[in-house]
Order: structure tokens, then C-alpha cells, then sequence
């Protein structure tokens, strides 16, 4: 068990949106070669720690991290939960996780955006507007819900917060939980 003075300050915010408007997606910023979004089905194990562990690295994800493959495959081969992926010419540049299971005080109420992120080479690029723009529309497309929520912390990327209410999420929400250290990798 960690010591209280190893334990992370850290603030969780929490954002919500209900059902927007039909809106024309987002355009996606000049790139010398195409972008592509794609919903995996049934990823692998692996695949899936190489997207979580790339985007997550830097902004200490490790809730999946020490999942056996059994256990992962049977979270993300859920039928309540979406992997999504984007690629720049053909190579993962984002990774995101849809989450219908999560929040239910009643049929429907809400599905969560559980990941969301970029791989480090392709921050600052201008992809992250079009990319949670797409995976919004991917949210309300295949999880009809009342919301979709989604939480961010301070250990997240500075342009995480911002970009939310940007994209019409509403903060509902803060609090500041102990959060022990990531525990070792395997």
C-alpha cells in the first residue's frame, strides 16, 4: 500500500453532453496523406495494448495495463463497448473507447467516453477537434443514450479540458480523489 505523500493531486473533471443536433462532421485539418476512422471489431490483446499504452504513456493510463489477455479481450470485445482508431496514411495516430456499460441509472441513460486520446507523434498536428468530433458521432451512432460523458484529469494532456467544451460537452463536475501511483508495470 503507498504512502499518503506518494499518492497524486490530482482534480477530475467530469463533462457531459446530451443529445446534440445533427451536425456536418468536423473537417479534418491538410494532411499529406488521408485519415481514416474506423471502428475495430474484436481488436487483439495486443493491438489494443499497443493503442492504449502509446496514447496512454505519457498521461499515466495503467487501468488495462496489467489485464491478463482473457480479461482484456473480454472488456473489449464487449458488445457495450467500441475501439476506435484513427489512421494517418495508414498508421494509428488515435485511439479511443466507448463505454455503454458504465453509467446506467436507467436503460439508455448514458454511455461514457472512457480513452480518448492521440499517439504522441501526432499531438500538435490538429487532429484532436476531428478526431472527437468523429468519435462523437460514433458514440451517438451506435450507443443510442440520453448522454455521453466523458472525464478528464489534470494528469491528462493541457488541451484535453479545453477541447471538450468545444466540442459540446458541458463540465458537471469536479472532484479531487487520493489516486495511489500506477502500479508497476508486468
Amino acid at each position: 500500500m503507498p504512502e499518503p505523500d506518494d499518492f497524486l493531486n490530482v482534480t477530475v473533471t467530469q463533462l457531459e453532453m446530451g443529445r446534440p443536433e445533427v451536425t456536418a462532421p468536423v473537417r479534418p485539418p491538410a494532411m499529406q496523406h488521408a485519415l481514416t476512422f474506423q471502428r475495430l471489431r474484436e481488436p487483439t490483446p495486443s493491438f489494443y495494448r499497443y493503442l492504449y499504452e502509446t496514447v496512454g504513456e505519457p498521461w499515466l493510463w495503467y487501468e488495462r495495463r496489467n489485464n491478463d489477455d482473457d480479461t482484456l479481450r473480454s472488456i473489449i470485445c464487449d458488445e457495450k463497448i467500441a475501439v476506435v482508431a484513427l489512421y494517418y496514411g495508414g498508421v494509428p495516430a488515435g485511439f479511443a473507447e466507448l463505454d455503454a456499460r458504465v453509467i446506467a441509472s436507467k436503460p439508455h441513460d448514458a454511455s461514457l467516453l472512457a480513452y480518448f486520446g492521440l499517439v504522441p507523434d501526432f499531438i500538435g498536428c490538429g487532429l484532436g477537434r476531428f478526431f472527437l468530433d468523429a468519435t462523437i458521432h460514433v458514440a451517438w451512432e451506435i450507443f443510442p443514450a440520453d448522454r455521453l460523458v466523458v472525464r478528464t484529469c489534470t494528469l491528462d494532456h493541457p488541451a484535453a479540458l479545453p477541447l471538450y467544451p468545444n466540442c459540446g460537452f458541458v463540465p458537471t463536475g469536479q472532484h479531487s480523489p487520493p489516486l495511489p501511483p500506477p502500479p508497476p508495470r508486468p
